[in-house]
């Protein structure tokens, strides 16, 4: 009985995690084809390369057709379609908020050659010019 316990332990601890992951994996799938097949004009998608766009055609078995830009429709494989987003809606109080806030000017910071610059000083150290050639 003793011989027959290591084995059998070894045996549960690698088959466990194994079929647990398989089962994980399956729902993974089961969501990503429920998803695909649920596409239908309109629906603001993000596509496995990042791409935001909105459904413009899913009639197709394979693609479907996404607008990218006002006008621009691409075709893509529905199996590039990573995700439904839902897409950004303003409200008022936002753009009320947007246009009190008002644009601030930049600095402009005198540098150590005495010349006024726009750009915000940082604390790099800027080595000094190598002349070549000169003694």
């Amino acid at each position: 009985m003793q011989q027959l316990l290591l084995p059998l332990l070894l045996v549960l601890v690698l088959a466990v995690p194994l079929v647990m992951s398989t089962r994980k994996q399956k729902k993974q799938q089961a969501a990503q084809q429920e998803l695909q097949s649920s596409l239908a004009p309109g629906d603001r998608v993000m596509t496995t390369s990042g791409l935001y766009g909105t459904v413009a055609d899913a009639s197709g078995d394979n693609t479907i057709d996404i607008e990218i830009a006002p006008g621009v429709v691409t075709t893509w494989l529905r199996l590039a379609v990573r995700e439904k987003v839902e897409p950004v809606v303003e409200t008022e109080e936002d753009s009320v908020e947007d246009a009190e806030i008002p644009a601030a000017e930049p600095a402009i910071i005198e540098s150590t050659s005495g010349i006024k610059d726009d750009e915000p000083q940082t604390t790099a150290q800027v080595a000094p010019p190598l002349e070549h050639g000169k003694k």
